[in-house]
């Protein structure tokens, strides 16, 4: 049995086409979204954070996911169906590219764009189009509604959980995100102390002292020859 953690970051989603709201003479090339899009943004200028958010969720459904997120998919549906062991798949993106793809149970660390979170009452509700501030909660019918995401100065979610997967981890692989910082040099730090092959897949290495193999080039090409070496053995790894 060989368990399988894997980590993607907004590098995945960008081969997708997903812009970065700067830098593009829009409505948010001038904004600090560092300051916008946390706690205190939210309580002062909700309006603003709302739309911002809604037109994140409204480029979503011009993007399609890649070969990248499409390989992980099979990659879990052929790890779990022939038992090869515990298969775990987090992402720091707000997307739903994994889940199109055909990913289950992906843990969002930084929360989700395709959901509503109650202020009150901690429930949350799917939502797909524009989410109007002081929406009511369907369940406590409070006028509480905000974006489901992890706003600046908030801490990521699934952190505890996803830190005793990767002490378990046989493989962790860190897929287009920087792995010489938090969350990833973290979880690569306790995957590698642990005994874990530990793989990072990046345009560029980002030079972490805990990743042992570099799969260097786009995710789009470097993830589905991956997943095709994995798929071959449980250690039958293109190193």
């Amino acid at each position: 049995m060989t368990d399988l953690v894997l980590l993607t970051g907004a590098g995945i989603s960008a081969e997708s086409g997903l812009a970065t709201f700067r830098g593009e003479g829009g409505l948010w090339e001038d904004v600090d979204l560092r300051a916008l899009c946390s706690a205190e943004g939210l309580a002062a200028q909700p309006r603003k954070v709302h739309a911002f958010y809604d037109a994140r969720r409204a480029q979503l459904r011009e993007v399609a996911p890649n070969p990248a997120h499409a390989a992980l998919a099979h990659l879990q549906e052929r790890w779990t169906s022939e038992a090869r062991g515990a298969f775990t798949l987090a992402t720091m993106n707000g997307d739903d590219l994994h889940e199109r793809a055909g990913s289950r149970e992906v843990l969002h660390l930084h929360g989700t764009l395709f959901a509503a979170l109650c202020a009150e009452c901690g429930n949350r509700v799917g939502w797909e189009g524009e989410l109007p501030v002081r929406e009511d909660c369907p369940a406590c019918d409070a006028p509480a509604l905000r974006p489901d995401v992890v706003l600046f100065g908030e801490p990521p979610r699934h952190r505890h959980a996803l830190e005793a997967l990767a002490t378990k981890a046989d493989i962790f692989i860190a897929i287009g995100t920087s792995a010489s910082v938090h969350p990833a040099a973290r979880l690569l730090g306790l995957a590698r102390a642990n005994g874990a092959v530990t793989i990072e897949v990046n345009p560029a290495p980002t030079g972490a002292a805990d990743i042992l193999h570099v799969l260097e080039g786009p995710a789009s090409e470097e993830v589905p020859r991956l997943v095709r070496d994995l798929l071959a053995g449980a250690h039958a790894v293109p190193f």
